[in-house]
């Protein structure tokens, strides 16, 4: 088990991440898409998993579950040799100072989302942040990401549309959240889009209706 647990800085501190090792040519950020289904590769072109398969350090929300899926991939490698830095689950703005070690080290570096796109609705938005901030390439792969596939196939205004995450939990903050989103169709005829956990589907589709 190679999950790497270090120190971590808050996101806003002032001193730079960036070390002075940085002295040749830096590695990059991959922004690596998963499908919901592990097993389905269907919506993952093989270059992208060329590219997993030849990363050795990854940033991830579970490392185990982060294996689990590159094992799932037809990776031929040893699993225990590759490194994970799990984000902070509670306070995922915290990254780990030696977080991007590697990238400065000339190698790089994978992100990865426990489904979906990073950085779509996703804490991994805070490291390619981050990476920016310290003048890492980042680079986002193709991939699965179900709100673009469901706006080219709703047959709804994809010309103007705004995306609002996830919806608030709270039944009163829901609510007027919901009441806000519906007067702004009236107005604009933006196609409004939002994403929820598949438990909390009825519900969300109740306090629509």
């Amino acid at each position: 088990n190679k999950t790497t647990v270090i120190p971590f800085l808050n996101l806003n501190h002032p001193l730079s991440l960036k070390k002075t090792i940085a002295l040749g040519k830096k590695g990059k950020l991959f922004l690596i898409p998963v499908p919901i289904a592990e097993t389905d590769f269907s919506t993952l072109p093989e270059y992208v998993i060329q590219h997993i398969h030849r990363i050795d350090h990854f940033i991830v929300e579970r490392a185990r579950t982060s294996r689990r899926f590159i094992k799932s991939t037809g990776y031929e490698g040893r699993i225990e040799d590759l490194r994970f830095t799990e984000l902070n689950k509670r306070d995922p703005a915290r990254l780990p100072s030696q977080l991007f070690d590697p990238v400065f080290e000339g190698k790089d570096m994978g992100l990865m989302s426990e489904a979906g796109m990073p950085g779509i609705a996703d804490p991994g938005a805070l490291v390619v942040k981050k990476a920016h901030e310290l003048d890492i390439e980042v680079v986002p792969l193709i991939g699965p990401s179900s709100i673009f596939l469901s706006l080219a196939a709703s047959g709804l205004n994809g010309q103007q549309f705004c995306f609002h995450g996830y919806l608030p939990v709270k039944k009163p903050t829901l609510i007027q959240k919901l009441t806000q989103i519906d007067k702004r169709i009236q107005q604009s005829g933006e196609t409004q889009l939002f994403i929820e956990t598949p438990y909390r589907n009825e519900s969300l589709f109740q306090s629509i209706l």
